[in-house]
């Protein structure tokens, strides 16, 4: 789908783009084959894409062979892709927020790779969501914010670590990712993208009851960086219990979290006891 061909369809169908639903249609094919390319797609290995918009990027996944869930929250976009992609047996459409969608879904997404250029706003908390279900998809091939993707691949000590690149990186590994201008979207949103490539672990880093532990962890480490987390955790367990924790994992009682590798947090994890109660979700702790 080329501009010109996304301009007549808004056209011919009198859409007004709603900014709050993160509506900027990639239209680049350049950019577009790439995001092909770093999917690995083998059919017929199953894609869901999330906010597919006017459908350039599941034209192409339909194209390679590859059945599509596509979720559209848009139903007049919904409407378009039915009529675009009529004569599609491979593609499933599902009109609904794909968050609601997804928590309420039976779905074993285990073989699934997600394909999408996900809406600004709502890309993280889409992601940690995914990375929390218990059957995850095998790979994540999607474009966001830039500095989102930057935060999802920094390292500890750097400024954009944080809870995102620990509440990812417990289950998925960053690989890779290339920036796409403003320009190759319709309309340019205000800041440039980048798609990233995330691929499911073969063994979590933390599993079980240790998953809510780690969890646990990190939204009390990060709840305020400018503290030495010793401080904030010794609010749910006991300074005793701390230190023996503290020492197995390497980490100064001076630290904050920002320092404290995504390592060292499994490694507390698996040392502290089961106690205190969680005051946010993961999802709430990154979106507010």
């Amino acid at each position: 789908m080329t501009l010109t061909e996304m301009r007549r369809w808004i056209a011919e169908h009198d859409l007004r783009l709603t900014k709050s639903l993160g509506q900027n249609f990639l239209h680049d094919g350049n950019q577009l084959r790439r995001i092909i390319q770093a999917a690995e797609l083998v059919p017929p290995g199953p894609v869901l894409e999330i906010g597919p918009g006017l459908g350039p990027l599941t034209e192409l996944l339909l194209g390679a062979g590859c059945p599509v869930m596509a979720i559209e929250m848009d139903q007049r976009l919904v409407s378009i892709l039915q009529q675009r992609f009529a004569d599609q047996p491979g593609l499933t459409l599902v009109h609904g927020d794909a968050l609601e969608v997804l928590r309420k879904s039976a779905v074993d997404w285990t073989d699934f790779k997600v394909v999408a250029n996900l809406p600004y706003s709502v890309g993280s908390p889409l992601l940690v969501d995914i990375a929390l279900r218990p059957t995850a998809p095998s790979l994540i091939v999607v474009t966001l914010q830039l500095e989102v993707a930057q935060r999802i691949r920094a390292r500890e000590s750097t400024p954009e670590y944080g809870l995102l690149s620990l509440l990812l990186g417990w289950r998925y590994t960053a690989e890779s990712s290339f920036r796409i201008p403003a320009s190759c979207f319709f309309p340019p949103p205000d800041v440039d993208s980048a798609c990233i490539r995330l691929r499911r672990r073969p063994v979590p880093l933390v599993e079980g009851e240790r998953i809510e532990r780690f969890l646990q962890i990190v939204r009390q480490a990060f709840s305020q960086r400018r503290k030495m987390m010793w401080k904030l955790l010794r609010l749910l367990w006991p300074e005793e219990v701390l230190a023996g924790a503290f020492r197995t994992a390497g980490v100064a009682r001076e630290a904050r979290a920002e320092a404290v590798s995504l390592e060292q947090f499994v490694a507390l994890a698996h040392q502290l006891p089961a106690m205190g109660s969680p005051s946010v979700s993961p999802i709430h702790a990154i979106t507010h």
